[in-house]
């Protein structure tokens, strides 16, 4: 295919060029109407190109076929057989996912370090979640993807389940063996879905990790908008195979999605697959060996370590790492990932992708260069030079695996949608939560609707806000008291 070709701003310059004229929403009227306080911040091209997909970008039947063509041109630059844009970001991806491949009380098999999203889909569904326990890491207290094995044994205990839910990459750029978990599924006639949000960056250079198509899944969803050109909010699924019919997943889509399309976070979406086919390795290229240079300089910095493939491949709990997710151990300094991440936008004005009780980490992209890694060596350094300002910092009880890990007690809508009380934390220990309870980022819950509480969990979610965590989905943010479901 012709991959110059860019059908969405192709359209959108034609729009302007035909000089339309509209009477159909954004009511703004290509910026007319808007403040000009706020065009003067957003400025005037964000309105002038905040069209109607139909009656604008195509017309009114969508006879020219734009955004299907610009969906084609993305599935042959992957090698996928289909793929779908989305305007709601992977959150509402993972969820059109979920709904092709299981209903109301089916069961799905889902790895426990699964988004909230997955945990929202579980809940807006009524599916029933199969849990597959993540692979801990005990000594820096880390999650890695589930293991095939895992997977093996949930299908064994669950023959009836409709399918299988990973996510890989994690936040923190581990990777499962997808190849064998896909194996798993497929000698049963079951598909695989591969929540893939940071990994939009990897069909486009060897010398990062596979990705998920090529590794065999049947869907896999990706946030553009996290590694790639797209605008917040951009996501693709992608499809093949033949266990999920694509009219399926696309009904699906249209269940959940917007009947108002951002034009916007289409144009970004098409002018980054064009970008990758043309300048992806090239790109990638140079962003790999700039990473490789950030590490090596980070890891000369006194107190901090950074975590490479033999902290999280050596020890087989994961397959491989995106070299792009700079994860620092800051156990060294003395103080959490929280505080050194407050200290560094407050006084260098960067901003962290995540932070726990003992890491930062800093996201690359193709978009970095020496001058914005310059910017952030420069803050490690002084964030290690000042490390006495942060000391002392609050301790966060971290479970073991076994105390992390609640039991499912009841449907995650059942439990949602219940009735409910809110009660002090102390309470809460041994009732059955009614709401998610997630540490963010990265955002997976500690607990889910339906699971009973501990005291260990509700100890970790304590000490944690206490000591930084931001945990913006609970009833109660500070955790003081827990919404669980009301007792007769």
């Amino acid at each position: 295919m012709d991959h110059s070709k860019a059908p969405v701003l192709e359209a959108l310059a034609a729009y302007h060029a035909e000089r339309q004229t509209p009477f159909t929403p954004p009511g703004h009227k290509q910026g007319r109407g808007a403040d000009p306080r706020v065009r003067e911040v957003l400025g005037d091209a964000v309105f002038h190109s905040d069209v109607l997909a139909t009656s604008g970008l195509d017309d009114r039947t969508s006879s020219h076929g734009v955004l299907e063509e610009a969906q084609t041109l993305m599935a042959d630059a992957v090698g996928a057989e289909h793929t779908f844009f989305s305007t709601c970001g992977s959150s509402l991806s993972i969820k059109a996912a979920m709904l092709s491949v299981a209903g109301p009380h089916e069961k799905l098999l889902v790895g426990r370090d699964a988004h909230k999203a997955v945990v929202s889909g579980l809940i807006l569904s009524g599916i029933r979640p199969v849990w597959v326990t993540p692979q801990w890491d005990s000594q820096l207290h880390l999650a890695h993807p589930p293991s095939a094995a895992a997977f093996e044994a949930a299908f064994a205990a669950h023959p009836d389940a409709k399918g299988a839910l990973v996510t890989t990459p994690t936040p923190y750029g581990t990777c499962s063996d997808l190849s064998a978990i896909a194996r798993v599924c497929h000698e049963r006639g079951r598909p695989l879905i591969a929540d893939e949000a940071w990994g939009a960056h990897l069909p486009f250079h060897p010398g990062l990790p596979t990705w998920a198509m090529d590794a065999g899944a049947d869907v896999c969803v990706t946030s553009v908008h996290k590694m790639g050109s797209g605008l917040e909010q951009g996501s693709v699924f992608h499809l093949q195979g033949e266990l999920i019919a694509p009219e399926v997943l696309r009904n699906r889509e249209d269940l959940l999605g917007t009947t108002s399309p951002s034009v916007l976070v289409y144009a970004a979406l098409d002018g980054w697959r064009r970008q990758m086919v043309e300048h992806g390795r090239a790109l990638y290229d140079d962003t790999l060996a700039l990473a490789a240079s950030v590490r090596d300089r980070i890891a000369d910095i006194d107190g901090m370590h950074v975590h490479g493939r033999d902290d999280f491949c050596g020890t087989g709990l994961a397959t491989d790492m995106d070299p792009l997710q700079i994860i620092i151990d800051i156990t060294s300094l003395g103080t959490t990932g929280y505080r050194a991440a407050d200290w560094l936008r407050e006084h260098h004005g960067i901003n962290l992708h995540l932070s726990d009780h003992r890491r930062i980490s800093a996201q690359l992209t193709h978009a970095d260069d020496k001058d914005s890694t310059r910017i952030l060596l420069t803050a490690l350094r002084d964030v290690a030079a000042h490390a006495d300002q942060l000391r002392p910092a609050e301790q966060v009880d971290v479970p073991d695996p076994e105390q992390l890990r609640l039991d499912q007690v009841m449907l995650p809508r059942d439990a949602f949608f219940g009735p409910t009380e809110q009660v002090p934390w102390e309470g809460a220990i041994g009732r059955i939560t009614a709401e998610m309870i997630t540490p963010y980022p990265p955002g997976i819950p500690a607990a889910v609707p339906g699971e009973r509480l501990n005291a260990e969990v509700l100890r970790y979610l304590r000490t944690g806000v206490d000591a930084g965590m931001v945990v913006p989905d609970a009833a109660d943010t500070s955790v003081r008291t827990v919404r669980v479901v009301a007792e007769d």
